[in-house]
């Protein structure tokens, strides 16, 4: 098969959260072999690539995003061989295999950073690293007042042999994270050496971890912000996030995945201000390839939101020439069956409010099921995280004492994290583990209520959340295939409906209002995310026609 080097531009990428996804050893954790055994799955799913979170040796302070080896695998996933296998069969199904990077921070167990305990202040060793003296008598008091996404400062103070305080050094995530300093030339060195480690055993490209933290103000400046005003409403010149300095090395990554007969693609986890045109700087031609469109994710089910969401990432990528890729779940993020079965929340990471007010989960999946075709009618590439095919609601009663997300101690205790969007996949029978693996109990419960959700339950219900996905993505190919990177509006649809034109022969159509609208003309209906009685369209529900 000839390679298409764009195809990366319109493609279906299905996220593996590792740990979760199939356990081929029987330990109670997802692993490589677990992979293996499930690509005829995602080949008859319909989709393109798969997406592999950190799959590297790691302490686990933060599910393998602490990373303390970036050329190994960790071992209770599997070996290199293992790896290797798993890329040349998924490549056999037709599937590319895209790895995740960690470049804003390493592991507090990594080489480097245990270099730079063993080194002093002023040392090279700590160079790699942002080690600072405190402020304040005896520097007791941190170097600023940066808090860390997960809670608490940012920094943590040193002890040495004897127990007396020393510098503090940055972690924006958990104290096991220390962040890399990037102006140092022997960090940028070392991460190209390890994306050609990679793309030498034929991984196809990177999702970038952090992609908009890695370049710090120099002068590590006050916030001046309450820890609630820095996740809700961060200032668009932040010190520590999307500063322009980060460019220059999305510039040389460029070159390297470029130099290869078959370009390597890259997809940025970068989070810039709402509603801002930065996003698209990531995306310029000698930069990135995709970005996650987190303005979009963070709208809530309302016809305006998202049609000005849709609207201005397809204009501001349109002019760098990059397409828009679309994602309305992940493993950081409240599933959204749960999301659009609650009322709009304060901000898409304020899982404190989520834990209080109660869920409708019929409603949230019927708005899941429609927003499935909303997604995948979309110009561009779309993510889809592992079980949201199935239509897994985020479980919100796990008990206290399996909670493993750092979240939840750096809390204090009070915010539950990120593990209820983490739980390991049903595939079969009527009772945990579900087919997840043969042996031990999953690393996190799952539901018993799960049987009518597992994969095979699905597989051969034609109502089911599985067969909508696979039916979509195959009438994605047959009918989207190819058509320009362009949507137009039907101006006559109601406000509450999304109505819009790929090409001239297939209409999208969502309503998203609390009343039923007749269907506009059509030749036939491709697909329905539920029934349409006498012709109409009821509320919380998309159709695909074909109009000509």
């Amino acid at each position: 098969m000839t390679y298409d080097p764009n195809w990366w531009r319109a493609a279906v990428i299905y996220q593996i959260y590792i740990r979760s996804f199939a356990d081929g050893n029987g330990d109670g954790i997802g692993d490589i072999a677990g992979i293996r055994s499930r690509l005829p799955y995602l080949r008859d799913l319909g989709v393109d690539a798969i997406w592999i979170t950190p799959w590297y040796p790691s302490p686990m302070a933060d599910g393998g995003y602490d990373v303390a080896d970036y050329r190994d695998i960790a071992p209770e996933f599997g070996t290199l061989d293992n790896a290797s296998a798993l890329l040349s069969e998924a490549h056999e199904h037709g599937l590319k295999v895209i790895l995740d990077i960690v470049p804003n921070h390493t592991s507090d167990e990594h080489e480097w950073f245990r270099a730079a305990l063993e080194a002093g202040p002023g040392d090279p060793e700590r160079e790699r690293y942002w080690f600072r003296d405190g402020r304040g008598p005896d520097g007791a008091l941190p170097p600023n007042d940066w808090f860390s996404v997960f809670g608490g400062a940012a920094w943590t103070r040193l002890l040495d042999e004897e127990g007396v305080p020393e510098q503090w050094y940055l972690h924006l995530f958990a104290p096991e994270q220390p962040d890399l300093k990037w102006t140092n030339d022997e960090v940028r060195t070392e991460f190209e050496d390890i994306l050609r480690f990679w793309f030498d055993r034929g991984v196809d490209g990177f999702r970038i971890d952090v992609a908009h933290g890695l370049m710090k103000h120099a002068a590590l400046p006050d916030l001046g912000l309450s820890m609630e005003e820095m996740l809700s409403a961060p200032p668009a010149d932040h010190p520590a996030w999307d500063r322009p300095q980060v460019h220059e090395i999305y510039r040389e990554w460029r070159k390297v995945a470029d130099s290869y007969e078959e370009p390597r693609v890259f997809v940025a986890e970068a989070w810039v201000h709402t509603g801002s045109d930065r996003l698209a700087a990531y995306l310029r031609p000698d930069e990135l390839h995709q970005a996650f469109n987190f303005d979009f994710l963070r709208c809530y089910w309302d016809a305006g939101q998202l049609r000005t969401s849709i609207d201005h990432s397809l204009e501001t990528l349109a002019e760098v020439g990059a397409p828009t890729s679309w994602v309305m779940s992940n493993h950081d993020i409240y599933r959204h069956v749960t999301r659009f079965g609650r009322p709009p929340m304060p901000g898409i990471l304020d899982r404190s409010f989520y834990e209080t007010v109660p869920v409708d989960v019929a409603l949230g999946t019927r708005r899941a099921r429609a927003a499935a075709l909303l997604m995948l009618g979309l110009p561009g590439s779309a993510y889809v995280y592992q079980g949201e095919e199935l239509g897994l609601p985020e479980v919100t009663d796990l008990p206290e004492d399996t909670l493993q997300d750092p979240i939840w101690e750096r809390s204090g205790n009070t915010v539950r994290g990120r593990d209820g969007c983490r739980v390991p996949l049903p595939w079969s029978g009527t009772s945990p583990p579900f087919g997840f693996g043969d042996g031990a109990a999953p690393w996190l419960p799952q539901p018993a209520g799960w049987s009518a959700l597992t994969a095979s339950a699905q597989v051969e219900a034609t109502d089911s959340m599985l067969s909508l996905y696979r039916d979509a993505l195959r009438i994605r190919r047959e009918e989207l295939a190819g058509l320009p990177e362009t949507l137009s509006w039907n101006t006559d649809a109601p406000d509450s409906v999304l109505s819009f034109n790929r090409g001239d022969a297939v209409r999208v159509v969502v309503n998203l209002g609390e009343t039923s609208v007749a269907l506009p003309q059509h030749v036939s209906v491709l697909l329905a995310s539920g029934p349409l009685p006498h012709a109409t369209l009821p509320p919380d529900t998309a159709a695909w026609l074909r109009v000509r």
